[in-house]
This record gives C-alpha cells, sequence and structure tokens, in this order.
C-alpha cells in the first residue's frame, strides 16, 4: 500500500533550489539563502559560531530569553560580549544601540531578535539596522517568530545574517529552518578561523558544496518532508499575499490587548506599549496572587484547543502567553482564549467581565474596518 508522507520520489536539488528562491522573494533579498535542515536553533547557532571568534566585540541585544542564549554562544566563541539588556515589558531602541556603541567603539557585531515570541515585544529592526550600519558592524537577526507576522527585510534594513523558521507565523513544521546571508557575512566566516567546517553547524559547507557549485548537487540527504512542507507554507502565503497576512496577525494581536483590558480580573498586558507589543504573540501578566501556570492549566482544561501557554523558566509564575500566530491568527482563537482565561478567573474568586471582553474584541474589529 503506498502512503503519500513514505513513498515520495527523491526531492531533487532543482526542487530544493526553487524553494529557497520562494524564501528570498518572501524576504525580498538578493542574499544567499541557506536553507538548514533542521529546527532554527541550528542556523541561530551555525551563524554566530560561523560570523564570530576571539576577535569579534559583540554588542548583544537582550529583550528576551532567546537574546541570553545568544551571550551565551558568543562567549563561548571567544568573543568579547557588551550586553544590552531592556526590561522585557519593552523593546530596545535605536537611541540605546547608539548609545552603546559610543561608548563601546570597537562593536563589530550586533545581534538582535526581531520579535520575542516569549516575552511579546518587537524590536525596531530598520532603525537599529541603519545605526549598526553607520558603525560598519555586522548585524544577525532572529526573526524567526516575526517572518509571516510582520515586515522582515534583510536588504533594506542592512541585516547581514537573518534566521527564519517555518513554525510560527509561517504556520508550519519545526524542523526546517533558513539563513539569508550577506557578502560581508561571507567574509567574513571565510575570514574567522574557528568558524565550523565538515559540521551540521557549518554554513561554509553549504557555501561551498552547494552555492559556490551553482546549487547543482546537495551536500546530503534533504530534510524531504520538512522542505515540502516550507514550500507549502511559503505557497500559502503567497496565495493569501503575505500584506494579508500580516494583517491578520496585527489584527489578533490589538484584538487580544483590547479583550484582555477589557477582562479585568488584575489581568494585564505584560508589554506596557501597544508599539511595543509583537504581532506574533500577546503575552499577559497574571493578576497578584496568581500563578500564571497554574491558571493557563486551569484554561486549558475548560477548552484544550485554545493557544495559550504559560512564559517559561521564571517567567511561568507571571506571564500568560496567547499564542495567536499561524492557523491561530485569528480574532475567534482570540475570543476563545480570553473566554477560557475568563473562566480560569472566575473559578479562583475574582471578578472578570467576559462579555465586555468579547465586545472589546468585536469593536476593536469594527474600528480597524472604519479606518
Amino acid at each position: 500500500m503506498t502512503h503519500p508522507f513514505l513513498d515520495l520520489a527523491p526531492l531533487s536539488a532543482a526542487r530544493f533550489a526553487s524553494i529557497e528562491d520562494r524564501v528570498a522573494r518572501l524576504l525580498d533579498t538578493r542574499q544567499d539563502i541557506v536553507t538548514m535542515q533542521g529546527e532554527a536553533l541550528l542556523p541561530l547557532e551555525g551563524a554566530i559560531r560561523s560570523a564570530a571568534g576571539p576577535g569579534t566585540t559583540a554588542l548583544n541585544v537582550i529583550t528576551g530569553p532567546y537574546g541570553q542564549t545568544f551571550g551565551d554562544w558568543l562567549r563561548d566563541c571567544g568573543a568579547t560580549v557588551i550586553d544590552l539588556a531592556v526590561p522585557f515589558h519593552t523593546a530596545v531602541t535605536a537611541e540605546q544601540v547608539r548609545e552603546a556603541f559610543a561608548e563601546h567603539p570597537g562593536i563589530d557585531f550586533v545581534s538582535l531578535v526581531h520579535a520575542e515570541a516569549a516575552t511579546g515585544n518587537t524590536n525596531p529592526v530598520a532603525e537599529i539596522g541603519e545605526v549598526v550600519r553607520e558603525r560598519g558592524a555586522l548585524l544577525y537577526l532572529d526573526a524567526v517568530a516575526s517572518i509571516g507576522a510582520e515586515p522582515v527585510l534583510p536588504d533594506a534594513w542592512g541585516v547581514d545574517l537573518c534566521v527564519i523558521g517555518a513554525q510560527k507565523a509561517m504556520g508550519g513544521p519545526a524542523g526546517v529552518s533558513a539563513v539569508s546571508v550577506s557578502e560581508r557575512a561571507w567574509a567574513r566566516m571565510a575570514a574567522n578561523p574557528g568558524a565550523p567546517r565538515r559540521s551540521y553547524l557549518s554554513l561554509l559547507d553549504w557555501k561551498q558544496r552547494w552555492i559556490d557549485g551553482g546549487r547543482k548537487s546537495l551536500p546530503h540527504a534533504p530534510a524531504q518532508l520538512e522542505m515540502l512542507a516550507l514550500e507549502a507554507c511559503v505557497e500559502r502565503i503567497e496565495a493569501d499575499g503575505l500584506n494579508a497576512v500580516m494583517a491578520r496577525h496585527r489584527s489578533a494581536a490589538e484584538a487580544a490587548r483590547a479583550g484582555a483590558r477589557a477582562l479585568g480580573g488584575g489581568l494585564e498586558p505584560y508589554v506596557y506599549e501597544d508599539r511595543d507589543a509583537a504581532p506574533v504573540a500577546t503575552t499577559l501578566r497574571a493578576p497578584s496572587g496568581v500563578v500564571a501556570s497554574e491558571l493557563v492549566a486551569q484554561a486549558l482544561e475548560s477548552d484544550p484547543a485554545v493557544p495559550l501557554a504559560a512564559g517559561g523558566g521564571a517567567l511561568a509564575k507571571e506571564m500568560i502567553r496567547v499564542n495567536h500566530y499561524g492557523v491561530d491568527a485569528t480574532r475567534g482563537a482570540v475570543r476563545a482564549s480570553l473566554a477560557a482565561l475568563g473562566a480560569a478567573l472566575t473559578s479562583k474568586g475574582l471578578t472578570v467581565d467576559v462579555e465586555g471582553a468579547l465586545r472589546a474584541v468585536d469593536d476593536n474589529r469594527r474600528s480597524r474596518r472604519a479606518g
């Protein structure tokens, strides 16, 4: 008996290259695309280890847990690391980055997360990229959560290493990812004696064996199902229109913040300012005396399908995430999430206004249409 997931013809090099070309169009970039055969942590780590070393002075922007991880990798590579940490309820500013360069003029590498799904904030990459370009430093960007939810423009913003993954706003699997690489980044890697070679982390291996060879022969057997899923994700975005997909994510985020404020019960947006809130996920601060992870567990008991999660690590005590990305980038998912949270808060003796929250979601939709 044939099976559509098992009896597949081999994925040709031409098909693989065509998928990369579609990713490049999604990013509106002329840079090289390397499609990595693993979850996005693979190119995130590989890009840092390829481009950074003992001679690197890195400005590592921390607006959530991934920024902390990037700093660990950079230090492990031998780089001198200057951490620029801001509270997780806000975003970093271009002026803060400019001040860091003024204080540390030797900075030649900047690592930054675009949208932090884990903390619900998003950073102004276009403005930061302008500052980084002025100083001639290399800009590394984690756009895994933001791609599909908000503009990601490596060429226009001067991003040298831009990592994306399919598992968030693109609505795909976690097993495939990609990175766009500028000529400056390739030159930095080629000059780095510590850059991984003959390694699964190596970007230079892909350049030598795949890109420089005209993308005629794959260096190893591809993750076929994941590559086909990535292709399907891009096809769906192309069919719907990228602007429409991003608008759905923005609409869901605005609805979640408006609904949470109206719900009451001590629940409030974790990210203070609307302009700093990521369209991929809305984080909420649990009411005083309520453990966020327990509240989420109770909400999921009433409706297991809602896209709710508690914050990771220490944030599990205080942070709730409404993960309105991909197929859940809808007002219906937001409404269901708020209703489930309202039921959980009510069971804890807190006064909430679920109907008011749902009206706020609908009123927000009508105001967007009127605008």
